[in-house]
């Protein structure tokens, strides 16, 4: 019963009604009762063996939590130990047992009981599987950046501005399977993000070894698609964002949570200036970030950055598109 916990807290529970109570003998609470004392005795934590691999911010109580959970689940799911647990009831547990081990976790956090320390809980399926994070609705920020990982090919960007628009909040989602050529959902296509788009393909393609190792990104279809966050609209100069989501979507890694990228690339390779740097960190801090990823060359404006704004934000720099990869990309 302690695993059932995760799924509805106690203190959420009304008072029950006389009403709900049965006047006779009931034979169905015994009945379960002796399922749930058999059950017991039993353990399916042997089926994760060799087939799910952890992330690295569980450990201790919270490992064997999420193994208890899961083993729980999986014995409703398979009561008769020698059954075959398909891959997609393992994967529908794992997650579930995450999930809720966070709400657990936030909930400690709330009354003070604990710490609530590094909890970007992540798993893998399969020795070629991709490594996937797991998080609860009420973590994520709907209206700004969170410190939440994305999914591969997904990233945080801001479009500089310009005399016409004010500086924006993007975020930007890559999804890339068999084909060719870089295609984009939004319809219509803003003029200026398309031409960081196609900066982007086109050093991706120009410098895949760099970026991407071995892989040819010229046999692989990508679909880009860019989501506003305020009342920005163009989506101009987010060309090494892009490139950054492209080649995370092509590598299967993720983007650090909580980071934001800035900039743009240029079809030759090189990274176009930006003039409004303390404009920007600002925002960041504003949208929630914790990390901002800039141009090399913007370093000297931010020593006008006020010591508040600068306690608040990690800005690191980036001389060239490969450099803003590695450094964007979680370890």
């Amino acid at each position: 019963m302690d695993r059932i916990h995760c799924f509805l807290p106690g203190w959420d529970v009304p008072k029950l009604s006389p009403g709900l109570f049965t006047s006779h003998f009931g034979l169905v609470s015994d009945f379960l009762s002796e399922c749930f004392t058999q059950l017991r005795n039993q353990s399916r934590v042997s089926v994760l063996q060799g087939r799910v691999r952890w992330g690295g911010a569980l450990s201790g109580r919270d490992l064997n939590g999420v193994n208890k959970t899961v083993s729980g689940l999986l014995k409703l799911l398979y009561p008769g130990a020698d059954m075959t647990v398909s891959e997609e009831d393992l994967e529908w547990a794992v997650r579930l047992a995450l999930e809720v081990r966070r709400r657990v976790k936030e909930q400690q956090k709330r009354i003070g009981a604990a710490e609530f320390r590094n909890t970007h809980f992540s798993y893998t399926i399969g020795s070629e599987g991709v490594e996937k994070f797991v998080s609860t609705p009420e973590l994520q920020s709907q209206g700004g950046i969170s410190e939440e990982p994305l999914e591969c090919g997904q990233i945080w960007t801001m479009s500089p501005g310009g005399e016409e628009e004010h500086p924006g909040l993007f975020r930007l989602e890559v999804n890339e399977g068999p084909g060719g050529g870089v295609k984009v959902l939004n319809n219509p296509v803003p003029a200026a993000f398309k031409e960081s788009i196609r900066c982007a393909e086109q050093n991706l393609y120009a410098r895949a070894q760099q970026l991407v190792g071995d892989r040819d990104p010229r046999s692989h279809e990508f679909s880009v698609q860019l989501r506003g966050f305020d009342a920005a609209k163009s989506g101009a100069k987010t060309g090494v964002a892009a490139l950054i989501a492209l080649s995370s979507a092509l590598l299967k890694k993720t983007v650090r949570g909580g980071l934001v990228v800035v900039g743009e690339v240029t079809l030759g390779g090189t990274i176009e200036p930006i003039h409004n740097a303390v404009t920007i960190a600002e925002m960041a801090v504003e949208k929630g970030a914790k990390a901002l990823l800039l141009p090399v060359s913007c370093r000297r404006q931010l020593f006008d950055l006020s010591d508040d704004m600068a306690t608040k934000l990690d800005i690191e720099f980036y001389q060239d598109g490969r450099d803003a990869l590695l450094k964007a990309l979680a370890e």
